[in-house]
């Protein structure tokens, strides 16, 4: 399986970015009016998250790598309340929320148990270069499907 050498081959990174996608979209479709207000801040979140991911895994320690991940989770837990939100004001139907709920979710585990893994790591890894690019795949929580073949 080798190792995870990009923040592109973490399965987490990848739905997100999905996510992410599906945020935007679903967005374009919310009232003008809302365009600085929850369109912008459901924007903000749903690219958090990933970047996060992102900028973490290229910090040069796992501390920092775990506090990118946090930023991250907090950011998720930021965009699932936008969406609930979108629903109670009625910018989005149930069927097209739910989805991306259920996606919020599992990823918001998926980050959990990245960070579990990162923390278990041995203390000589958490040293010198970033610890993260040599964490075999096996410890983390999924790899991506495209990654997998």
């Amino acid at each position: 399986m080798g190792t995870v050498k990009s923040f592109r081959d973490l399965a987490v990174w990848n739905q997100e970015m999905d996510l992410a996608e599906k945020v935007y979209r679903l967005t374009a479709r919310f009232p003008k009016e809302e365009r600085f207000g929850l369109t912008a801040q459901a924007r903000r979140a749903a690219l958090s998250v990933p970047s996060n991911i992102a900028e973490g895994h290229a910090r040069e320690s796992t501390k920092e790598y775990l506090r990118g991940l946090s930023i991250a989770q907090a950011s998720l837990a930021e965009l699932q309340t936008q969406l609930e939100l979108a629903g109670r004001l009625q910018y989005a139907t149930q069927a097209e929320l739910s989805p991306l709920l259920e996606l919020a979710t599992s990823l918001s585990r998926q980050l959990y148990a990245l960070r579990n893994a990162l923390r278990r790591l041995p203390s000589e890894a958490k040293r010198g270069q970033m610890a993260a690019t040599s964490v075999p795949n096996s410890q983390l929580p999924t790899l991506n499907p495209r990654e997998q073949s």
